[in-house]
């Protein structure tokens, strides 16, 4: 810190020396340019594109698993009863089953093997999100993964 006289007064005058405070800004900033790229991901949302000329009388395929959670909390799995949302140890059992299944059964494409394991799960807007999230867990519990997740009335 400097001092300089102004005029013929006897005040002294501080000056503030401000370049080392900006070195260190810019250092900073320089840091924070090269962390940022690196910061991890944590979420992959995958959105499916909309089908222009789908069919009408569409069939799932039958590697597709969903779980329908009735309005009066039952389980369905591909439309037979599974338990209820205060039970989900058949619907589990039933999905480790299914998930052996397709182990033991790969298929290999592009020289991968590919398993299929993704398991939809459809609620009504209605219900309690922990009431959905019961099910997540056991379907996750089960070994599906990817879990998809369908509601009532998606279109606007």
């Amino acid at each position: 810190m400097g001092m300089s006289g102004s005029g013929g007064g006897s005040k002294a005058v501080p000056y503030i020396n401000v370049t080392p405070l900006i070195d260190v800004l810019l250092v900073l900033l320089i840091i924070f340019m090269v962390v940022t790229p690196l910061k991890p991901k944590r979420f992959k949302t995958l959105i499916p594109e909309q089908q222009q000329n789908a069919p009408a009388d569409a069939t799932p395929s039958k590697l597709t698993l969903r779980v329908d959670i009735l309005k009066d909390s039952k389980l369905q799995l591909n439309g037979e009863d599974f338990g209820t949302l205060d039970n989900t140890g058949r619907l589990s059992a039933q999905l480790r089953t299914i998930m052996e299944q397709r182990e033991q059964q790969r298929v290999t494409k592009f020289g991968t093997d590919i398993i299929e394991k993704t398991v939809f799960i459809k609620a009504p807007e209605s219900f309690k999100y922990g009431d959905v999230v019961k099910v997540i867990d056991a379907v996750k519990g089960a070994g599906a993964s990817p879990v998809g997740l369908q509601v009532d009335a998606l279109e606007p």
